[in-house]
């Protein structure tokens, strides 16, 4: 179980970060991964970091979405900034128990998901 905070509306250059606690083990012990998605779509990838903190990201995303781990608590977050309209979709946070670096192409490759939620970015 997953429990998601964050997203919201903001108008296009606005910035909104989420936060994903994992109600059982330790944030720190997770693989963590945020997708989206909007309707009639797959879930894409948008930014992951593996156990050893190694973050990778979607290229529609670099430069402009941070992922981090606070080092108290582990709690995991997407710092988003410079949204663009296309940004807009349903988030989801995903974890799964070990890995290098988190896979942004499988979502199958995850056992945890958040309940989503929503970005809506207006230009």
């Amino acid at each position: 179980q997953l429990l998601e905070s964050g997203g919201g509306s903001v108008q296009a250059g606005g910035s909104l970060r989420h936060s994903c606690a994992p109600s059982g083990a330790p944030s720190r012990t997770h693989c963590i991964a945020w997708f989206r998605q909007t309707p009639g779509t797959e879930r894409e990838g948008v930014a992951g970091m593996g156990n050893e903190g190694r973050s990778n990201y979607a290229d529609s995303v670099k430069g402009r979405f941070t992922i981090s781990r606070d080092n108290a608590n582990g709690t995991p977050y997407l710092q988003m900034h410079s949204l663009k309209p296309d940004d807009t979709a349903m988030y989801y946070c995903a974890a799964a128990g070990w890995c290098r670096d988190a896979p942004l192409t499988r979502t199958d490759a995850y056992d945890w998901w958040g309940q989503g939620t929503q970005v809506t970015v207006s230009s």
